[in-house]
């Protein structure tokens, strides 16, 4: 830790992400300022891209702070134009809360992003119908599983002794 403060032209992108639409670069800022219970990070997303999959989580809410650029926020069924200065909501939920923040702009979009951090989260991915399970502290997941919605199995699928 380097202590309470942390100037964002100060942070180096230690999670970058180059797969076609996908592509973005992400700077960890929690354990730069000794956060616990949030995490923070800036996101620089180019022209045209996205940084995730559209997504909706059931254990960390999240809000994100445009500083740069313009583009458009998938929410749900709905697409709203964002700027520069928007601050967005992401509650938990499903499908209904659902997210996605696209680059629409020419210039590359900053944005802060902020949640809570949770030990088990677990994700649903509307288009793709898929679900991910991740469990255990920031760093150390001793769970992480994604997986398609279709795979659901019985209760008692592969268990010895059932009916």
């Amino acid at each position: 830790m380097t202590g309470p403060v942390v100037n964002l032209d100060a942070v180096e992108f230690d999670d970058v992400e180059d797969n076609g639409i996908y592509t973005s670069r992400r700077a960890t800022i929690s354990d730069l300022i000794g956060a616990r219970k949030l995490g923070y990070n800036l996101t620089v997303l180019p022209p045209g891209k996205v940084q995730c999959p559209f997504h909706s989580h059931h254990g960390e809410e999240e809000m994100f702070f445009i500083l740069e650029g313009a583009g458009e926020l998938r929410f749900g069924s709905a697409r709203h134009p964002i700027r520069a200065m928007d601050v967005i909501a992401c509650p938990t939920g499903g499908a209904e809360v659902a997210h996605q923040i696209v680059n629409t702009g020419s210039t590359d979009m900053r944005y802060l992003a902020v949640s809570n951090l949770v030990e088990i989260e677990t994700c649903e991915y509307p288009d793709s119908g898929k679900i991910s399970i991740v469990a255990g502290e920031r760093g150390a997941r001793s769970v992480r599983h994604i997986f398609r919605v279709a795979d659901d199995v019985d209760y008692y699928d592969g268990e010895k002794g059932a009916r």
